[in-house]
């Protein structure tokens, strides 16, 4: 295969003037180990587990209430048991970061529902005490589960914090999941405290959630307590008001528990089945996001990470630990494209934003509407823009690379709720190529694999970790014996991590995901990635957003490859524009890639996070109930599957 086009090279200053290279410094300083460059600190990162991770507690000053006994008591798959003996705190490391003041600017709010709000460090800290004390006064202890309904404001930071600093345990959805959603979620915990807001405002539209509090509330019998977080319009009545819980001045307090205790429960998507309760450690999650935040994301003291997520998404789990760090970090909270698509360019700048994370169909949509963000805004303390959630196209990387220039550094990932954090990324020690992840991120031994288990490169395969890392989940909520988390990540192959994406590895290090492994398309025997049809189709200036599906043939035939197309203002879905379709899909990859149909839809559908959902629409096309496949509240367009369930029924049966 060609090598892919090198956009940027790391920075010549790169070792003096970034967070890995202070790491490499202290590395040769500290050990005396010295590496050539990222593929060769990568290697060491995979191979000497031990050595890697007790350097990331040293270089970072892991602070414990007891000391650790090795680094690695047990290193099986699933079931390794990291740093046994330690006793530590997330919430303890978040709110003591060394570098910052008391009076610096911890947190930025930004929202359509009130003003601007900021918090210092010392406001941050004084608040989480309070809150833990009001926590504690409701019975809040150690193991205890505390739900938040809450948008991602400094309030949903407090309790979350407070949570932590407990020892109790935190999981959060977005207001805007229905009641049904919320309660297949939560009720999984069984908690006793939920967090609550009466509504907020989305773009100009007031939204009012009291009668969705109140079906969650019914629908959680081992709710204590609720608190009322007051924010948009309305009340929540027989509750706890949030002033009332932080009423009382505290000391900080900060329960020691061991690595694997658990910090929060995330939840996968639900839109293949029930939401999965993702359990991560206190530990854990403190080793990856220092590591993570630090050596790829190039944060320190005095940097602002602008990352636009709901409290429902692994990315604000990502944007809180900023603080970890001494970032401050910025919470948004609204519609993301109102009043338009120059909003968080906007808030950048306003924020002084270092970091700016941003969805590869933001970005895409930029470059469409022919946006100038860099020559339009002050964006000169931007030094990296995140992309996550999707592939980005390789005119997404160029567009961004001529926007801002070799000064920004285009870091695109790729990783999932299931670790919370990335696999595959980018940082100021690698180079960037246009349409690739820049490679494995370090104490990440990711590779591919065919189907017989060997690896593979320049060849699409399945996306495995062969080495545990200290983020893998402790486990599924009420998995007592660990067969669903078996199933859901080693079935396939036994003591190896299989994490459901197909990819592709370069001979340079680089690689490209092509989308879900089970989303795949089998054309003739040969698998295509669904990546790569969105990369051409979607350049067209016609089409706004498409989906493509490969239905089977039982019979060993060639199958129907579908291809659904959601149209700008104004397009029409005419013979010539099938016909452009079609031709730009054999030109640029192949006759397999030709679909034999094209639909027009109103929208394709997404889950709330941006993802596509090509498989849940497959299996409505194939039958499904639609209530069988996915939940509306998942949806980032509750209807978005409806003209799918419309075109299910005029098919023939099967």
């Amino acid at each position: 295969m060609n090598e892919p086009e090198m956009l940027r090279e790391p920075a010549p200053d790169v070792l003096r003037a970034t967070a890995i290279g202070d790491y490499l410094t202290w590395l040769e300083r500290a050990r005396g180990l010295v590496f050539t460059g990222y593929q060769d600190l990568h290697r060491w990162s995979v191979t000497d587990l031990e050595g890697f991770w007790s350097s990331i507690w040293d270089h970072f000053d892991i602070r414990t209430h007891t000391p650790y006994d090795r680094v690695l008591g047990r290193r099986d798959m699933p079931g390794a048991e990291w740093f046994p003996g330690a006793t530590l705190n997330y919430a303890e490391h978040a709110l003591r970061p060394e570098g910052t003041a008391p009076d610096d600017v911890a947190v930025l709010a930004r929202s359509q529902t009130r003003g601007p709000m900021e918090l210092s460090w010392q406001q941050l800290a004084d608040q989480v005490a309070r809150a833990r004390a009001g926590l504690r006064r409701l019975g809040v202890g150690r193991g205890d589960r505390v739900v938040a309904y809450l948008p991602n404001i400094p309030e949903t930071l407090v309790a979350f914090l407070a949570t932590a600093s407990l020892g109790a345990i935190w999981a959060s959805c977005a207001p805007e999941f229905g009641a049904r959603g919320v309660i297949d979620r939560f009720s999984q915990i069984e908690p006793t405290i939920l967090l609550a807001t009466a509504g907020y405002r989305y773009g100009v539209k007031d939204i009012d959630r009291r009668d969705e509090v109140a079906a969650i509330r019914a629908g959680l019998p081992t709710l204590r307590h609720t608190v009322h977080v007051p924010y948009g319009p309305g009340e929540l009545t027989d509750t706890v008001a949030w002033a009332d819980l932080l009423a009382t001045p505290a000391d900080p307090g900060f329960a020691p528990v061991p690595l694997a205790h658990p910090l929060c429960v995330l939840f996968s998507s639900g839109t293949t089945g029930k939401p999965k309760p993702i359990v991560h450690g206190h530990g854990g999650i403190l080793l990856e996001h220092l590591k993570n935040h630090s050596l790829s994301w190039d944060l320190r003291p005095g940097d602002r990470i602008l990352w636009f997520t709901t409290t429902a998404w692994m990315m604000w789990n990502s944007l809180v630990s900023g603080l970890l760090v001494g970032a401050s970090i910025v919470m948004i909270d609204g519609n993301p494209l109102h009043p338009g698509l120059d909003w968080q360019w906007q808030l950048a700048e306003e924020t002084g934003a270092t970091l700016m994370g941003a969805s590869p169909g933001f970005l895409m949509a930029c470059r469409k509407e022919g946006m100038a963000p860099a020559k339009d805004h002050d964006l000169s303390r931007l030094r990296q823009i995140g992309a996550a959630g999707s592939p980005l196209p390789p005119e997404g990387f160029r567009w961004v690379a001529e926007q801002f220039g070799p000064g920004v550094l285009l870091n695109v990932g790729s990783g999932g709720t299931d670790v919370c954090t990335g696999i595959l990324q980018g940082g100021p020690l690698q180079p960037v190529w246009a349409g690739e992840i820049s490679g494995p991120c370090l104490g990440v031994a990711a590779t591919a694999y065919d189907e017989q288990a060997h690896e593979v490169t320049d060849a699409l395969g399945e996306l495995v970790i062969t080495q545990p890392m200290p983020s893998m989940p402790v486990g599924f909520w009420g998995d007592t014996d660990g067969s669903r988390y078996r199933a859901a990540y080693f079935d396939t192959y036994p003591g190896v991590w299989r994490h459901g994406d197909w990819v592709r590895f370069t001979a340079t290090g680089s690689c490209t995901v092509a989308g879900r492994s089970d989303a795949t398309l089998n054309r003739g025997g040969v698998r295509l990635g669904t990546a790569e049809f969105y990369r051409v189709v979607e350049e067209l200036p016609e089409v706004d957003d498409s989906l493509v599906i490969h239905l089977e043939d039982p019979t060993g035939g060639p199958g129907e490859l579908l291809l659904f197309v959601a149209l700008r203002n104004g397009a029409e879905l005419d013979d010539a524009l099938r016909k452009r379709i079609t031709t730009a899909l054999r030109d640029a990859l192949s006759p397999r890639h030709v679909p034999d149909s094209i639909t027009p839809v109103p929208v394709i559908p997404r889950n709330r996070t941006g993802k596509k959902l090509e498989l849940p629409a497959k299996k409505i096309l194939l039958g499904a109930a639609l209530s069988e496949v996915v939940s509306r509240d998942t949806l980032a367009e509750p209807t978005s599957l409806d003209a799918f369930t419309a075109l299910a029924a005029q098919r023939p049966a099967h």
